[in-house]
């Protein structure tokens, strides 16, 4: 009669452990597996574009306001229909799409060739002590130099071409490349790489395998800070160095309005500038930036 409550105990006490390990493994499976599901129209619309709808609409507002109140001279704050009726003449002649065009190919040849120089130059300051002594302060300094800065020597150095805008482009955002990776690999914890060196992933496999995916949440950051000094090196550059041959640029119109003393142009220039670094934000920096935090269980809806 002992034996088998004894024998009864025992089963309970084995199945209780088991129905208790069957829970920890269901728990853990529901941390490993990320939900994601499709976010319905209603919600996209009301978290993501109604506010910056909203914001756009409050600022055109304010502004109409003022011009109303005249707070200031016309001549001096163009109301926003002065604004769109430039826009709109800019359309209708089609130089609008061809001044973009000049400055955001630009922009993004120039960020791309700063992408193929900063990314191993990072590589080199992040991996070896001697060379990160040695340029590690001066990529630091560059950094913080203002890259209008660069163009009177450009403009010395090569002349009033793009060869000089894609100078002061380089100058501008290798540095923030570059320092961007070398933050990045500085946060990978020193158990990656022991781990990657003991299974072989040493040398170019073991940068593509382990430091390169492991930094690249400083290396992203650094890629958006250098197209920001990208594209402020070029409206720099366009806005100084003006030259038939280097064709109409949002930063030459910026200047041309400014020379003709027309506002409307001044701050369709400044809108169009703006909304050009805003788009290749939402286009290529900010899925890419989803796409690194989903990939590491940080972006739980998609």
């Amino acid at each position: 009669m002992a034996s088998t409550e004894i024998t009864e105990t025992a089963t309970a006490k084995n199945r209780t452990t088991s129905d208790d390990l069957a829970g920890l493994e269901a728990g853990l499976d529901a941390l490993d597996a990320v939900q994601t599901h499709r976010t319905p129209v209603r919600e996209v619309l009301v978290k993501k574009i109604l506010p910056p709808v909203i914001a756009v609409g409050l600022v055109l507002a304010v502004w109409q306001i003022l011009v109303s109140a005249h707070v200031t001279q016309e001549s001096k704050l163009p109301s926003p229909s002065a604004v769109w009726d430039g826009l709109s003449a800019m359309w209708l002649k089609g130089t609008l799409l061809e001044v973009i065009w000049t400055s955001v190919s630009r922009g993004l040849l120039g960020f791309l060739l700063a992408l193929a120089i900063g990314t191993p130059l990072g590589l080199l300051v992040a991996r070896v002590k001697f060379v990160r002594a040695a340029i590690g302060p001066i990529l630091q300094g560059l950094q913080s130099l203002p890259s209008v800065a660069w163009v009177p020597p450009a403009v010395i150095w090569l002349g009033l071409n793009d060869s000089m805008m894609f100078a002061v482009i380089l100058l501008g955002a290798v540095p923030s490349i570059a320092n961007g990776l070398v933050a990045g690999h500085d946060q990978i914890p020193p158990l990656f790489l022991r781990a990657g060196r003991t299974l072989g992933a040493t040398g170019l496999k073991g940068t593509w395998h382990v430091v390169m995916p492991a930094a690249l949440p400083g290396y992203l950051a650094g890629l958006k800070q250098g197209w920001a000094f990208s594209w402020r090196s070029l409206m720099a550059a366009e806005i100084i160095a003006s030259s038939p041959d280097l064709g109409l640029g949002l930063g030459q119109l910026l200047e041309n309005g400014r020379n003709n003393i027309d506002m409307p142009g001044v701050f369709l220039a400044i809108i169009l500038i703006l909304l050009v670094g805003i788009a290749i934000d939402l286009i290529i920096f900010s899925p890419l930036e989803r796409w690194v935090l989903r990939s590491r269980g940080l972006l739980v809806k998609s």
